[in-house]
């Protein structure tokens, strides 16, 4: 018999529930008043985000945790007394949690449903004792799965553009008054996180991911597919693998919206309604008259041979036009004015690691970036290639951070092509995400590689030493660019700190000179 995923009121227990698409899902499940606990290996404002919410959060991964779902009726419901009455209990393993109230909840007399990610391993300990106790295990796309199948939804799926799409769309729905739940991989101000709850049986937009073949598992209303590309070869063969996950999930959308920029989307799937930047397409909603500088986008929006109006961004990019036709594709089949439409895309300002504004000293603009793949880089450069001559830009600086072995291995070439619009290039060593170096490279073999069509390349393999040799490289006027999917922008607050305090002692020294020079004066 085929298990399912149980929004009655059984527990939910998340393996790693602070990372991105998880913490997402236990948000939702937690503001439905479901129980919910996870284990992960640090704390941060998303686990303490979950903890606001009533999660109980481990801060270990060990078999230990699904005690809490073991122990006697009478001393569970004690200790969650003690919780709702205002102190924190102290568990064996020096946690603490909050609870909702205690009737409400099965942990003592139920089984947890166990949920993983990819990123688990079966020899996890804690997943080791969830399957000798016969725990229900499900990986996390089997939740969000269920979710999906709960809801009007939306699923935005694609190689790249994933993100920003879904969470624009989140966002004009939001501020169409239409109360959406939101399920992305990114925080967005707007709803303070990467998940909100909103009308029960209303509509859900949520994020599908294709990287684990999981993408198949989905059944939306409404499916969109930004682009098709091969980017993990960790699991996919060949692009013609990936594909496959696509047609798939093709025939289990109610209706398909594609993008027909992307040749693979055009002549490998079928999409009831396109969008296109090349109006000569014959796309259902295209744009003409783009406009790009330093200051957003403007274009001239057309639906079917009708121009409905013109569109604003601010987030930079012609890729983030395409992704808001996207968004105004699925506005207009939920039967949104194109006004209420276009209000809502000239104010999003984008999600957290897409073009994020970090901060601005001593003349150098610092930049967050998630981009990780060629096509990705490429478009974010270019895009970064707008701001310069405004804003006091006048140079691009790409930090990379590879990620993955395989894909530096896989798209060596395209890598060393893809920094055309930076003037100078930085790069890291390669971020493993875990996975173990079959392919015998190292950031310096992409250093080297990008030299063949770039004279302005410096490798720098430490995180560690990076942020302290930058002030030899930067100079005012730069527009710095950190990008990779690895923990290259946990420095930048490092390197901030560092210009602002240079920034504030050349003050001080202008202040001491110039009164130096009145006093000589007077």
């Amino acid at each position: 018999m085929v298990k399912t995923v149980d929004f009655s009121g059984r527990p939910f227990h998340f393996i790693g529930i602070g990372g991105i698409g998880m913490s997402a899902l236990a948000y939702v499940l937690a503001k439905r008043q479901l129980p919910v606990s996870g284990s992960d290996l640090r704390s941060t404002h998303i686990t303490e985000r979950l903890q606001g919410v009533g999660a109980h959060i481990f801060s270990r991964q060990e078999a230990t945790n699904l005690e809490l779902f073991s122990g006697c009726r009478e001393q569970v419901l004690e200790t969650v007394s003690v919780a709702v009455n205002g102190s924190q209990p102290s568990y064996s393993n020096g946690n603490s949690k909050t609870l909702a109230d205690p009737n409400d909840l099965l942990f003592n007399e139920t089984l947890p449903q166990v949920i993983c990610s990819t990123a688990i391993a079966h020899s996890n300990s804690e997943y080791a004792a969830a399957k000798e106790k016969g725990c229900p295990i499900f990986h996390r796309s089997d939740v969000l799965a269920a979710l999906i199948r709960d809801y009007q939804s939306i699923a935005v799926a694609g190689t790249h553009g994933k993100t920003t799409t879904s969470s624009l769309i989140g966002y004009m729905l939001l501020k169409a008054g239409v109360d959406p739940t939101i399920i992305v991989g990114g925080e967005v101000d707007a709803w303070e996180g990467n998940a909100r709850i909103g009308a029960k049986g209303g509509y859900l937009v949520a994020e599908a991911d294709e990287s684990d073949g999981s993408l198949t598992k989905h059944y939306p209303n409404i499916g969109i597919v930004t682009n098709i590309e091969l980017d993990h070869p960790d699991h996919y063969q060949t692009l013609d693998d990936v594909v496959k996950t696509f047609q798939i999930f093709e025939t289990q959308c109610d209706l398909l919206i594609g993008c027909l920029d992307c040749e693979t989307v055009a002549t490998q799937l079928t999409p009831s309604i396109t969008y296109s930047l090349d109006s000569t397409k014959g796309a259902d909603y295209t744009v003409k008259n783009i406009v790009s500088n330093h200051k957003g986008t403007t274009a001239e929006v057309w639906e079917k041979g009708r121009y409905l109006g013109e569109m604003r961004l601010t987030i930079p990019g012609s890729h983030n036009v395409s992704n808001a036709l996207a968004a105004i594709a699925v506005g207009r089949k939920l039967g949104l004015d194109f006004g209420v439409i276009a209000d809502a895309l000239f104010t999003f300002a984008g999600a957290k690691r897409r073009f994020e504004h970090r901060g601005h000293c001593n003349g150098i603009t610092f930049i967050d970036d998630y981009a990780h793949h060629p096509s990705e880089i490429e478009a974010t450069l270019s895009a970064a290639r707008c701001k310069v001559d405004g804003e006091n830009i006048s140079r691009v600086v790409a930090i990379f951070q590879p990620h993955r072995y395989s894909r530096t291995a896989t798209f060596l070439k395209e890598f060393a092509a893809c920094f055309k619009d930076a003037d100078l290039v930085i790069l890291t060593d390669i971020y493993s995400a875990g996975e173990v170096n079959l392919h015998n490279i190292s950031g310096q073999d992409l250093a080297e590689a990008i030299k063949h069509n770039h004279s302005h390349v410096i490798y720098e393999p430490s995180l560690k030493h990076l942020h302290q040799v930058l002030p030899d490289f930067l100079q005012s006027g730069d527009l710095v660019m950190f990008l990779g999917a690895g923990n290259l922008n946990q420095i930048i607050p490092q390197v901030i700190t560092q210009y602002e305090t240079t920034e504030l002692s050349q003050q001080l020294t202008a202040k001491s000179e110039t009164k130096i020079r009145n006093s000589i004066t007077q």
